[in-house]
């Protein structure tokens, strides 16, 4: 009879997309089963390293007990560098499968997502760090990667941390939103659609007067209607040209979002202000894509797909904080991103699923029918 473990690993196996078995050999992550008894036990034991958190001699150690397979650490970090296509197919299957279409970039670009998360290793004395990481768009490409302490000067989040080649259009944050970041990727000859922060990028016109962005943003009255303003952002060479696009959100969200600004100010002990709640009506990016080759709802588009990636994001950076970054190589540490937001994305798969789970608690799969 099946302990409770695996009784659980059936049911989150029912969850894998399907063919994720043949895809470790299609994608090269399986060559030799050497030391494992089969993918199933190699892809589980790599989950614990990744999704449990634990060092790569610990899971060597569980891996033993629970006799999955006997392996040293080396060998789970060298199957688990070799794994990173396969885990990034998968990540690609369950998006798929969660309904977040990635379409294919627009002619001549290279769409990348740029993000960055904090990792704390375990313990009250592990250290903190700061992975920062692109994604092509639509293939998941992880095609930049950088670790830097939580501490120091100059080791947060910033446009001027990743290269960038002509063509590219880079899709991010407002933590990334200030001048300077901004004007590396132009001096690139590339592209950037980035959330406005009103802390961090002051607007101007053309003309290099102040941009009076509230008022323009009053301008959209009813829900769903975008606007497209040409501003420009001063940087220490110059300025730089751009567009302001915009769009009003529905009622819903604009009061989600002032309900959530009211709560973090009455943490803080007060008020916020006006115009603060007035800005959480609008979605707001800066992006220096002409508009011969973009319009404001293509703009605004692809951002949105950014956003509905980042939801699932959040669920990788919660997870994150359990884990223990491989910080010396990068295929390694790709790999192991890999399998951080595959567990996320398992996750939410799991979450939808129980809201409808059958009465014997998981799903049948294809041999069980």
């Amino acid at each position: 009879m099946e302990n409770a473990t695996d009784e659980d690993w059936q049911v989150l196996l029912s969850l894998f997309p399907r063919g994720w078995d043949s895809l470790a050999f299609g994608a090269g992550a399986v060559e030799r089963l050497r030391g494992f008894p089969s993918t199933e036990t190699l892809l589980r034991t790599l989950l614990l390293h990744v999704g449990k958190g634990y060092s790569l001699r610990e899971t060597a150690v569980q891996a033993s007990l629970a006799g999955l397979a006997s392996v040293s650490d080396v060998t789970i970090l060298n199957r688990l560098r070799q794994a990173e296509p396969w885990l990034r197919r998968m990540c690609q299957d369950l998006l798929q499968e969660s309904g977040v279409a990635l379409p294919a970039a627009p002619s001549g670009r290279s769409v990348r997502l740029l993000d960055g998360t904090r990792v704390q290793e375990p313990g009250r004395t592990g250290s903190g760090w700061w992975v920062h990481y692109s994604l092509q768009i639509p293939t998941l490409t992880c095609d930049h990667l950088e670790v830097t302490p939580t501490k120091g000067v100059g080791n947060g989040e910033t446009l001027r941390r990743f290269p960038a080649t002509a063509g590219d259009l880079i899709l991010a944050d407002r933590g990334f939103c200030t001048p300077a970041g901004i004007a590396t990727i132009q001096r690139q000859s590339a592209d950037v659609i980035v959330r406005i922060n009103t802390g961090t990028l002051p607007l101007l016109t053309p003309e290099a007067t102040d941009f009076p962005l509230l008022a323009h943003l009053r301008e959209l009255q009813v829900p769903h209607q975008a606007g497209d303003w040409p501003v420009s952002v001063r940087s220490r060479s110059g300025l730089i040209p751009g567009r302001l696009c915009a769009v009003r959100k529905s009622e819903h969200a604009a009061r989600k979002a002032q309900r959530h600004i009211r709560r973090k100010a009455q943490q803080g002990g007060s008020d916020p202000k006006a115009e603060t709640l007035d800005y959480a009506c609008y979605v707001a990016v800066f992006t220096t894509l002409s508009s011969a080759e973009f319009s404001s709802r293509q703009v605004l588009d692809w951002y949105r797909l950014r956003w509905q990636i980042e939801l699932v994001f959040k669920r990788l950076k919660t997870l994150a904080g359990m884990g223990h970054l491989p910080k010396y190589q990068d295929d390694s540490s790709r790999a192991w991103l890999y399998g951080k937001l595959l567990v996320a994305l398992l996750t939410q798969k799991l979450i939808y699923t129980a809201r409808a789970i059958s009465p014997w608690g998981y799903c049948l799969s294809e041999k069980d029918r």
